[in-house]
Order: structure tokens, then sequence, then C-alpha cells
């Protein structure tokens, strides 16, 4: 016998010997139950029973007084109530028989576990159950269902596993089973509870439907069937529920759409309905909830409007109805909704002018509304939030300065307005946002320096994102203000300048991307050694020198490096970091015995100076935005025609600080290198022709693989189309996309000249559709994505370069595929930079078929020439060749009477046009095509006019799509088309 049971043993005797002279029944039926408490405690674990001092016979206090217990008049035990006392045991040791009188017995938020006895079906009495927030485990007891007087049974967060028992139909008015194991279908049992006021069945394992008899728990106040696995719809039977204030049932498999009857239920203040498979619009009915606090509809497949009326009482606090197809604008009620403390709109395809839409929210706290179509500027109302921490609207359409009065809103934590239309600087005064921990302002127009300013107080400042904008200058120094910062993101701007060695500072830094810039100078050494980093780009710059060995030593938390497309030279560390070529192709001066790499110890590298002599004096101009590029091109030409060459002669870059620079990009791609690569031109390395010339593909000794056009000359040595070698290099250098094939440089002397660019290892969109095997490979979703790249990347050249560039050849020969099916647009030998309050006119140009009609009666140049083209383009890919014979129809029609363009167009079925070598499209990708077939044919109207723009295309098809709803196979073109056409 231990010590704690021998004590508790000698307290029950002398509780025994104290009681003998006491001869009433309640007095021994109380001696009874304090014995049976004590013998319980002494089951407990040995910390638990120095948790209960009170219980013990010795104490100035009798039973009744003790911690947890209460008495009736009589002395008899009936509340035993030790809820958040930390007692760790089980109820194997407890007596139910002795407590026959029990009606709370109340055990919350206590280290409980093993089963629930059965037993405790004895107490007759117990209207209270709370064993919540325990460890319980096993099932839930049958005999529950014999406690006639039972209103409240809290099980909730234990580990009870099975179904509920059928027994469970007492006259029970609460019943909470939450967060546990519980299996299978509800049971019948529970929709007979009429009398039940709050049914809590959340984050179990519960499956089936929720049947229409749940319509006959009228006396429901509150309904939580949250995080099961419910399936079905929602029954319209809930809308009997009128008493209802509080109805969970998110985070289930629920499908089909809301119930129109819950509108009736005008109590509702928490609608929670998120995280499910529920389609179709919001009922206009639910505009009847005004008295909503919280409305949670989001990550479903809804579409349509928001419900009106929303904050109409000013009552709402919460609003999520993120992650659904939900369009229109916002109510007009959540203009000014003072009491808005939290809203998720992000993923839909709401829209509107931002500025006018919200009004002053002085209680709002998170506003996520990223993903959306909104536009207009950013209202200064916005500083007004004074309880503003977190603010997203990343992915819209908006437009105008960063307002500084945004900064008023000094509580502001997180803020990502990214991948907007943002111009202007980045306000100094951010500084003021002390708190700011993330901040993204990545893929807008913001141009000028960073502010050094911003730098200067915020240590709290986690992640930053300034990338692909056109932000200039250098890196600020007072970045190592920043201690705190993990992930640095300053890619794809026009920064130039060395890194500075600062960076260092920042000990918890784990991703830094620099890449395509205009950087020079070395790679520090200490960027090796930071502790943290794992993730590391410094591609597309001109660093310089070699890489420092500290690159190489372990250990290191480096996984990730890009120094591609660099100037370094020496040997590369011999590190897994490494291991992949494309993380350092485009330094040609590397060494090492890593693939493309040539030995280190090899005679080429020790005499490469010797090696970079070549026969011909050259000029290299690598892409960068430099002014005065065309008279760059002009005075090369004229240059070429007076050098006289000379045998052995060095490879030069000209230089002329007067009037440009020409910075060095891709390393040494010279001109030996490429006569060298191609065997002075042999045609086994042609891979392509075209109107100006020849490409061929060319692979350097260190494995850089590249594609050369070579022009074509004329008898004495000219060039036939000087023009359209000048305007190729004019266009490349201002043109920086993903969608745009890159370009590295160009050659050129008396004999020969040609261009560089990156060589892609797909074919050209005209052969994909030629070939039977590559269309075929070539499927519904890659063919979306196709068009959408050529569309990006001439929205990138006609809305968003410093002078619009206009391809005036988009055709099927000219789009190129990298290995990943993304689509390039190429060939910039016909292009035009358009000028403002200049001449746009020109010769013909481009490809027939693909040009506009307006080309037979007008030279001028504009964007719609490419718009067209872009949409007979469109239609070669759906239809899987060249829609010649659709075209002469619709002009002729154009030109006709309506009734015609009915007889015609609406007799054409769009499945019947499709490329037939492909199954029919399925899902969301049949909206898809549908939207783009009826963009395709607005853009290739007769009328130029008419045509949509390329940002307003880009901006369609970039725009989440649900599962189409009507009938693909009863689609006509008749209604795709635009009937402005007549």
């Amino acid at each position: 016998m231990s010590y704690s049971q021998a004590i508790t043993s000698l307290s029950m005797a002398l509780l025994v010997l104290a009681s003998s002279s006491c001869s009433t029944a309640s007095n021994s039926l109380s001696n009874d139950e304090a014995a049976a408490l004590l013998r319980w405690k002494a089951s407990l674990q040995n910390q638990s029973q120095s948790l209960l001092p009170s219980w013990d016979v010795g104490s100035n206090y009798s039973y009744c007084h003790w911690k947890g217990i209460g008495c009736d008049n009589t002395g008899s035990i009936t509340r035993i109530i030790l809820n958040n006392v930390g007692l760790t045991g089980t109820l194997f040791s407890f007596s139910f028989s002795s407590f026959p009188l029990l009606i709370r017995f109340e055990l919350h938020n206590n280290s409980f576990y093993g089963s629930i006895p059965t037993q405790i079906g004895n107490l007759s009495r117990l209207y209270y159950i709370d064993f919540s927030k325990n460890n319980f485990i096993g099932k839930v007891p049958s005999e529950l269902g014999s406690l006639r007087n039972l209103q409240c049974l809290y099980l909730y967060d234990n580990k009870l596993s099975g179904t509920i028992p059928q027994e469970l139909g007492m006259s029970v008015w609460d019943l909470n089973l939450t967060k546990n194991n519980l299996t299978g279908p509800i049971p019948i049992s529970i929709w007979n509870l009429t009398n039940l006021v709050r049914l809590k069945l959340s984050d179990n394992h519960l499956s089936s439907s929720i049947p229409t008899s749940i319509g006959n728990l009228t006396n429901l106040v509150c309904l939580k069937l949250s995080d099961n696995h419910l399936s079905s719809s929602i029954p319209t039977s809930i809308g009997n529920l009128t008493n209802l204030i509080v109805l969970y049932l998110s985070r289930n498999q629920l499908s089909g759409p809301i119930p129109h009857s819950l509108g009736n239920l005008n109590s509702l203040t928490q609608l929670v309905l998120s995280s499910n498979k529920l389609s179709g619009p919001i009922p206009s009915e639910l505009a009847n909830l005004t008295h909503l606090q919280i409305f949670s509809i989001g990550n479903n497949k809804l579409t349509g409007h928001l419900p009106q009326n929303l904050c109409l009482h000013g009552s709402l606090i919460r609003l999520d109805a993120a992650n659904n197809n939900l369009t229109g604008n916002i109510p007009k009620s959540l203009l000014n909704c003072n009491s808005l403390f939290r809203v998720r709109l992000e993923n839909n395809q709401l829209e509107g002018n931002f500025q006018e839409d919200f009004g002053v929210l002085p209680s709002l706290n998170y506003m996520d509304l990223s993903y959306n179509c909104w536009f207009g500027n950013l209202s200064e109302k916005w500083g007004q939030s004074k309880n503003l921490t977190t603010l997203m609207i990343s992915n819209n359409q908006l437009t105008g300065n960063i307002p500084p009065d945004l900064t008023a809103a000094t509580k502001l934590q997180f803020l990502d307005l990214s991948s907007n239309h943002l111009v202007g600087e980045i306000p100094k005064n951010l500084r003021e946002l002390g708190l700011l921990f993330y901040l993204n302002l990545s893929n807008n127009k913001l141009s000028g320096n960073i502010p050094v300013e911003i730098f200067g107080t915020q240590s709290s400042l986690q992640n930053l994102d300034l990338a692909a904008n056109n932000l200039t200058g250098s890196i600020p120094r007072e970045i190592a203000n920043c201690e705190n910062l993990q992930n640095l993101n300053l890619g794809e701007n026009r920064l130039a300048g060395d890194i500075p060695f600062e960076i260092e500072k920042l000990q918890f830094l784990q991703s830094l991307d620099l890449g395509e810039n205009n950087l020079m100078g070395e790679i520090p050494s200490q960027l090796g050694k930071m502790p943290r980093l794992e993730k590391l780009n410094l591609s597309h710059n001109m660093l310089s020198g070699s890489i420092s060995s500290s690159f190489g030593e372990l250990p290191t938390s480096l996984t990730s490096i890009d120094i591609s497309y660099n100037n370094l030279k020496g040997p590369l560390p011999n590190t897994k970091t490494f291991e992949a070529y494309e993380a350092y192709r485009g330094n040609n001066d590397l060494c090492g015995n890593q693939t493309g790499l040539i030995p280190c110890s090899s005679p080429e590298v020790r005499n490469n100076a010797d090696k970079s002599r070549t026969k011909t004096k050259i000029v290299l101009l690598v892409v960068v935005p430099l002014a005065g590029t065309l008279f760059l091109v002009v005075g090369i030409f004229l240059l070429s025609k007076r050098v006289v060459l000379k045998a052995e002669s060095e490879i030069q870059v000209v230089h002329n600080e007067n009037l440009f620079e020409i910075w060095s990009y891709d390393g040494k791609i010279v001109y030996e290198n490429i006569i060298e690569a191609t065997e002075d031109f042999n045609e086994k390395y042609c891979i392509g022709r075209g109107g100006y010339g020849t490409i061929y593909k060319a692979k350097f000794s260190s494995g850089l693989v590249v594609a050369v056009k070579k022009t074509l000359p004329s008898q004495d040595g000219n060039l036939v189309d000087l023009k359209s070698f000048m305007s190729e290099i004019h266009a490349l250098t201002k043109a920086r996309h993903r969608n745009i094939i890159k370009f590295y440089g160009f050659c050129s002397d008396l004999r020969r000249s040609f261009l560089v660019y990156e060589f892609l290892d797909g074919c050209s969109l005209e052969n994909k559709l030629r070939n039977e095997e590559e269309a075929l490979r070539f499927d519904w979703s890659k063919r979306m994505n196709a068009i959408k790249d050529v569309a990006s990347g001439l929205c990138y050249m006609h809305h968003e370069c410093s002078h619009s560039i206009i391809h005036r050849d988009i055709s099927s020969k000219n789009i190129l595929f990298d290995s990943e099916c993304v689509a390039h647009i190429s060939d910039f030998g016909t292009a035009r930079l358009l000028k403002l309050y200049s001449s746009n006119w020109t010769s013909f140009a481009g490809t027939f078929g693909y040009s506009a009609p307006e080309l037979a009666y007008t030279m001028e140049v504009n964007a719609k020439l490419d718009v067209y083209s872009f949409g007979i383009l469109t239609l070669e890919v759906l239809m899987g060749k060249h829609p010649c014979d659709l075209i002469s129809s619709l002009s002729s029609l154009c030109s006709s009477s309506l009734s015609s363009l009915h007889s015609t167009f609406y007799g054409i079925l769009l499945k019947n046009i499709l490329d037939n070598r492909l199954p029919p499209p399925e899902d969301q990708v049949v909206e898809e095509i549908v939207v783009t077939t009826k963009l395709a044919l607005a853009c290739v109207n007769t009328y130029p006019r008419l045509r949509p723009s390329m940002r307003q295309v880009y901006v369609e098809l970039s725009k989440q799509r649900p599962s189409s709803k009507s009938s693909f196979h009863t689609i006509t073109l008749g209604q795709l088309l635009d009937i402005n056409c007549i």
C-alpha cells in the first residue's frame, strides 16, 4: 500500500468513526458519498491529489465545502464541478451509485482519460454533464439515453469514436459532441429531439446527408455541424428553424445551391457555409438577414452578386466570400460599414471603381480583395482605417500613385499591392509604418529609386518584394537596418551598381532575388556564409569576377542558386548547389568539371586571352533598355563600312560615353565563337528560314546553345533589308517579358550580319498544328495557355513599354515554344515603335492571311493591326488550321444583312469548328474556349475601332472561369459574334 493510499484509508476510517453517532439516513448517505470521493481522489495521479487539499476529513471544512462539491439542504452531494483544475486520472474508480441525487457533473478542461463508464446511466437526476476538453476515448455510452432529465451534454474536444448512440433520444436541449472521432451518419433519433435548443457536432467524421427532418427542431437557436464529411445539398426545411441565431455548416462536402429558405432565418447573426462545394447564385432572399454579424461563404463555387443589405443595420463584423466566382459590384451598404472588422473577397471576379466602392471603415482590421477586377485609384481614405493591420489588393487593375496618406494607418503590418498598374515613386513616408513586416509592391509600373527612408526604422520588416517594376538607381545600403528581413526580392528592375556588402548583416535572410537587373561588380563573398540563406538568384546581370570559395564550403544553407547569364569567370565551386547547368549557364569564362564547362586545367582556359582574338572587328549589343539605340545601330553600320579588316585583330566592344553605353550581358557571344559553332553557317545547322534571314542553331564548347538569325546580304555586300535588321534590334532592346523571345545581341561586319537569341527547344506553333503527333500532344489546356501567353506578350508590348511596340507579323510561324510549352513571340523584323506626336505610317509588312483588311486602303501603324492578327492566330489554334473560310464568310456577312448573319452563323455550332483531332473539351476548359472564341471573333472585326485592346483581351483571358453551365453542344457562333460587325 502506498503512502497516499494509506492516508486515504485512515481518513475514511476516521470519517466512519466520527459519524458513528449519526443515525439519520441522509447523514449515512452523505458519509458514503464523502468516502466515495476520497476513494476516487486516491485513484488520481499523485500530483492531481495535491490539487484537492480540502478533500480531507482533517480539514476545517465539511465535505459540502470541499473544492468543487455542492450539497442540498439535507447534506447530500448534488453538484461535482471541477472545471479547469488540471486533474489527471480516470472515472473507473468513481462510484456513480454513491451519488443518486447528483444533478450537475462537470470536469471541463482537465486531463481525464479512458472511457466514460456505462454506470453514468444510473445518475437518473443528471440534467447537466460537461466532460469537454479531456482525453476520453471509446464510444459515447448508449446508457446516456436513459437520463431523461438531461438538458446539456458537453463531450466536445475529446477522442471519442464510433457513432452517436440511437438512444440519445432524451429530452436534452443542449447537445455538444464537437471535436471527437465520431463516425457514420447522424442518428435519426437526434432529429426527434424537438426541445433541442443547441446542437453542436462539429469536428468529427460524421457522414451522409442532412435529412429534411432537421426542420422538426424548431426550437434550435444554435446549430453547428462544421468539419465533418456531410454531403448532398442543404435541405430547404432548414428554413423552418426560425429561431436560429447561429448556423455553422462549414468544411463539409455539401453541394448544390444555397436554399432560398435561409432568407426566413431573420434572427441569424452568424451564417457560416464556407469550404463546401456549393454552387449557383446567392439567393436574393439572404438580403433579409440584416442582423448578420458573421457571413462566411468562402471556398465554394458560387456565382452572381453578393446579397444586398449586408451591414444594413451596421452589425456586420466578418465577411468572407473568397474563392468563388462572384461578379458585379459589392453592396452599397458596405461603403461605410463601421462595424466591419475582417473582409475576405479575394479570388472572385468582383469589379467596380475601387476609389468609390469603399469608404472609411474605422473598425477594419483585415482586408483581402486580391485577384478581382477592381479599377481606379487607391483612395487616401484607407489611411483613416486606424485599426487596419492587413491590406491585400493584389492582381487587380488599380492605377495611379500609392497615396502617401496610406501611412496614416499606423497599425498596418501586411501590405500587398502587387500586380496592378500603379505608377510613380514609392512613397518615402512608408517609414512611418513602424509595425510593417510584409510589403509587396511587385509587378507594377513604379519608377525612380528605392527610397532609403523606408529602411530607416523598418526593423520589423520581414518580407520585401519590389520585383518587376521600373526601379532604377542602386540598392540602398540602409537595407541593413531591416535586421529581421527574411525574404528580399528586387528582381526584374533596372537597378545598377554593385551588390552592397551590407546585405551580410541580414542574418535571418532566407531568400534573395536580385536577378534581371543591371548590377555590376563581384558577388560579395559574404553571401555564401549567410547562416539562413536558402535561395539566391543573381542571374541576368553584369556581375564579373570569380565566385568566392565560400559558396562551396560546408555546411551551407543554400539549396537553390542561380548565377546564370553574367560575366563570371574562374572555377565553379564543386557543390550540389551548382549541379544543374541552368544555375550557371551563360558565363562563358567559368571552368570546372560540371556539365558544359571546360576543365580549369585545360590549355584553353590558360590561354583564354589568345582565344579571344578574332579575324574581324565586330560589335556586340546586348539587351538592356538604352537610350539612343537607333543611333547606335546606324553608327555601327557606318563604322562597319569604314573598318579595314586585319587578320588576328582583337575583339572590341564599342564605347562612346557621350552617346550611349553597351553593357555586357551574356558573356562573350562573339563573332569567332558563332562562326566556329556553326562551321561558318553550314546548312546542317539550319533550323528555319524567314523572309529576312536564315536561323541557325549554335552550340558553344561551354554548353550554351543560342539561335542565330543570319540576315541576307545582297551582291554589293549591303543588307537586303537594313531597316528590318535595325527594327528588330531597336524593338528587342526595349522588350523584356517571359513571352517574348530573349535577345542576346548582334554582330555585324562587311560580309555578315546576324542576330543572337535564346534557343527555344520546342517547335513553332505552325509545326505544332501541322504535325499530327504534335497536335495531339497540344491538348486544349495547353492551347488555352498558349493563347494567354501570346496575349500577355502583346499586352506588354502595346501597353507597358515606354513606346508601344507593334509587331505587325503575328502568325503561327513566329510563335515559338520552349521545353515547357510556354509560348514566345519572335521575329521582330517588321516591328515598329509608336511615338506620340509623330508620323506612324509605313509600307505593307506582315504575312498574308494574318494581316488586317484595312491595310488594303491605309498603311497607318497602330495596335489594332496586331489585335486582328491575334484573332486569326487564336482561331487557328482552336480550329487546328488557318480560319480562312470562316474569315471570308464573316467579312462577306459583315457587309450584308442581319438576316444573313442569323441564317449562317447561327447555324454553325462551335463544337463543329474546333480541331477534331482532339477529344471534345470538358469541365472548366469548355467555358475558357467559349470566352476565347468570343474574344477572337471580336478581334477580327472588320472595323478596327470595334476591336478590343490587347489589355482588354488579356484581362478577360486571365479571369478564373467556372465550369460551363450551358450546353456546349448547342452553342453557335452566332451567339458569340458581336452584332456590331453589321
